[in-house]
């Protein structure tokens, strides 16, 4: 009797046991996935961050040193002295902050238009702003330079801020009006009750409660602008006038000899010095931007 009681207790476990197993076992195959990406990934920042710490002579060197022997700081001083980077930095800053927050007012007044004002042919132009996102920049780019130059704001901060003051980006109402379609109809019910406005409604009610994407957009936002190289060198002529970008292409071309791959540890100091700012912001932020991500289109 005392055997059959022992073999009815062990018999739950069994199961129980080898569901723990399969769990272990998908674990382990995920992370060995997982990681060798991972590493493959960040292969191009370690070897970047190496670089930037090498002796000129160990830059070319093969095989590879994977770490620097010795390692030169000096680099770094060196890198953000040779340019005036404190100046374009600056311009990077002021380009960045108005585009950025130009994106953030006036996309999602635009979605909240499209997700809670009623208006003849709301779904036809809001599927017409979808369809720009398929539509590739370079060819609407001949025709706004042409209408910059006739403004007169070719080789100024104008074509890289104004537009975004007009409706933002077709991706950043999209993602607001999905996120704002999740905030329920009887908050606007209530405030209308209370006698607020459409803009009070947007500012008071909406606003706070789409925090999350409003951090997910800051954040693309801040990454296209301040990484932004394209549209800098076609619109800005001046060098007091350039951005990060534009200085560290310069100082790519830029060698004793003319050549390409010339001053490559110093090219990479100056990178990782330009790369820290979007990272800090992006680890601050993250919490509200996996947020603004995962609740994306989720309803109810």
């Amino acid at each position: 009797m005392r055997d059959a009681a022992t073999r009815d207790l062990a018999a739950p476990s069994r199961p129980l046991a080898s569901r723990r197993a399969r769990e272990r076992l998908r674990t382990a195959a995920v992370l060995a996935l997982i990681v060798p990406g991972a590493l493959a990934f960040l292969a191009p920042f370690f070897w970047m961050v190496s670089t930037s710490l090498k002796d000129p002579k160990l830059v070319y060197l093969f095989p590879p040193q994977i770490l620097p022997d010795p390692v030169r700081w000096s680099n770094y001083p060196d890198a953000l002295t040779r340019l005036p980077f404190h100046l374009y930095a600056w311009n990077t800053v002021v380009i960045t902050a108005g585009a950025s927050l130009g994106t953030l007012l006036t996309s999602s007044l635009t979605a909240f238009g499209f997700a809670r004002l009623r208006f003849p042919g709301r779904d036809v132009w809001f599927l017409v702003l979808l369809s720009t996102i398929m539509l590739p920049g370079q060819v609407t780019l001949v025709p706004t330079f042409i209408i910059f130059r006739l403004l007169g704001w070719v080789d100024s901060y104008y074509p890289l801020v104004v537009p975004f003051w007009f409706g933002g980006t077709a991706f950043s109402v999209f993602l607001l009006r999905q996120f704002i379609s999740t905030v329920p109809l009887e908050l606007d019910d209530a405030a209308k009750i209370d006698g607020c406005s459409h803009l009070g409604i947007y500012w008071r009610i909406v606003l706070p409660q789409i925090k999350p994407a409003l951090a997910a957009i800051a954040i693309f936002g801040f990454l296209q602008h301040w990484n932004d190289f394209f549209h800098p060198v076609i619109y800005i002529n001046t060098r007091a006038k350039w951005t990060l970008s534009l200085a560290l292409n310069f100082l790519r071309r830029a060698a004793d000899g003319g050549g390409f791959n010339a001053n490559l540890e110093i090219l990479m100091a100056a990178t990782v010095v330009v790369m820290l700012p979007p990272l800090i912001v992006f680890f601050l932020a993250q919490k509200y931007f996996i947020q603004g991500i995962v609740f994306t289109g989720v309803k109810g």
